[in-house]
């Protein structure tokens, strides 16, 4: 904690200068401007005449990303984007591919005076209010962790991937968002049959657009539509903590699975408890949770109100209320901000 009067005005100053980078971000991100600067250096003219554009505005865009340290000039003025950061803005299937989040956070920024209402007078913002701008940069960023790491991480887990190996085994995505978890379980067990769910009928398009594999199917529904001891497996892909009512959630889920078959859920990987001064993922998760997840909770009646920051006690008191006999952390490390549990019958 910063105890002086400058210190803390520094950090409140560079905090600053943080969100003005990321506003900018969203900008080039929008705009198609990063795209453009990988196919080599371009002056103001050059990148309109690529991506389109104002010419004024790309040459203030430019000179700020340049001031900024995010792009680099060359000896003849042009500018240009590095490796490092063309990977990180640009490559989709990248680990560390981050321009969604920016998106996300300036989609969450619109809403601001529906969240000062909201924090005013109880109630929420809901998924719909906050629009493409969140929806669609949730689903980009997770994307390249399901379809590059999710296989390998669930190889790992014998039993779990004896489960989904066996001949027509039945698999629930519930929550599937866009579908790219339900698609990358799809790919990696060709001879399962991985049906995603979800409540909103957009994210449903969007997941219907994105399949490419036969054995993933898409359906809008919520817990109630599903049917009894029917799947092998099912997951809960980073959906839980968003969840109004995620007891009768799981409570579903559990009748949904055959006796001994399993329940997988992934959530944030936050602490065991809260304390002051938590680390980064602690910041970022209750940034992500007073902007989008918690008012998105609280839009319907009831909500539980988990909030993003649902710490493994939250979700095993959940996990018990719902008939569960308990829950594991499974042994899956190094999987971006999020962590693994099985929910023991």
């Amino acid at each position: 904690m910063e105890t002086t009067v400058a210190g803390f005005a520094d950090r409140l100053f560079r905090a600053a200068l943080g969100m003005t980078d990321v506003l900018a971000i969203h900008l080039g991100d929008r705009l198609g401007w990063y795209t453009a600067l990988t196919s080599g250096p371009a002056t103001p003219a050059e990148l309109v005449a690529r991506a389109g554009g104002d010419e004024r505005y790309a040459r203030e865009w430019l000179e700020q990303q340049a001031v900024a340290g995010i792009l680099a000039v060359d000896a003849d003025g042009r500018f240009v984007l590095p490796p490092a950061a063309a990977e990180v803005l640009t490559d989709r299937s990248s680990l560390d591919y981050l321009a969604p989040l920016a998106r996300m956070l300036a989609g969450a920024a619109a809403q601001l005076p529906a969240l000062l209402t909201a924090y005013r007078k109880g109630g929420g913002v809901g998924w719909d209010d906050f629009g493409p701008d969140v929806r669609e940069s949730q689903a980009d960023m997770n994307r390249p962790w399901f379809e590059h790491a999710l296989p390998g991480a669930i190889g790992k887990i014998a039993d779990l991937d004896a489960a989904l190996s066996a001949p027509g085994a039945r698999v629930l995505d519930v929550g599937c968002g866009a579908g790219w978890s339900t698609i990358a379980l799809a790919r990696a067990y060709p001879g399962a049959t991985v049906e995603g769910v979800d409540i909103d009928p957009p994210s449903i398009d969007l997941a219907r657009a994105n399949a490419d594999v036969p054995n993933a199917t898409f359906r809008t529904g919520d817990a109630g539509s599903l049917p009894e001891a029917a799947y092998d497996v099912a997951f809960a892909f980073e959906c839980v903590h968003d969840m109004p009512q995620p007891v009768g959630v799981l409570s579903a889920v559990r009748r949904a699975v055959k006796p001994g078959g399993q329940v997988i859920v992934m959530d944030e990987a936050v602490a065991d408890a809260f304390r002051p001064e938590g680390d980064d993922v602690e910041r970022l998760m209750y940034g992500f949770s007073l902007l989008i997840c918690l008012p998105d909770g609280r839009a319907h009646t009831p909500s539980a109100a988990t909030g993003t920051v649902m710490r493994p006690g939250t979700l095993r008191t959940y996990a018990l209320d719902a008939g569960f006999a308990g829950l594991e952390t499974l042994p899956i490390g190094d999987f971006g901000f999020w962590r693994f549990y099985r929910l023991t019958r």
